[in-house]
């Protein structure tokens, strides 16, 4: 998928555990697009999940979090954070980096 929008930015800990956050800064009239890049990146999350979606301490091996913040009249910042098996992040990137380039 490309991404015109949202940058994404990736942490791992020491237990094969990740979290990828997408985050754009957009003006009112790129908001729709910017929240269907976040859909795409949802959609892949979900169509290719490693397991339940869940907190990890609740038995969860992924899990999204959708923010949306009004910066003012003239911004709007979105975020999308994924956390999950390294591997799993590793793969979304890989879609993100190698389709439609």
């Amino acid at each position: 998928m490309r991404l015109q929008y949202l940058s994404i930015s990736s942490s791992e800990d020491d237990n094969g555990h990740g979290s990828w956050e997408a985050m754009a800064s957009v003006r009112p009239a790129d908001a729709a697009a910017a929240r269907a890049e976040l859909d795409q990146l949802l959609a892949w999350a979900e169509a290719h999940a490693p397991g339940p979606r869940g907190a990890l301490e609740e038995h969860g091996v992924w899990d999204a979090h959708l923010q949306e913040q009004q910066e003012g009249p003239e911004w709007t910042t979105l975020t999308l954070t994924l956390v999950g098996p390294v591997a799993w992040g590793e793969a979304l990137l890989q879609q993100v980096d190698t389709e439609d380039a």
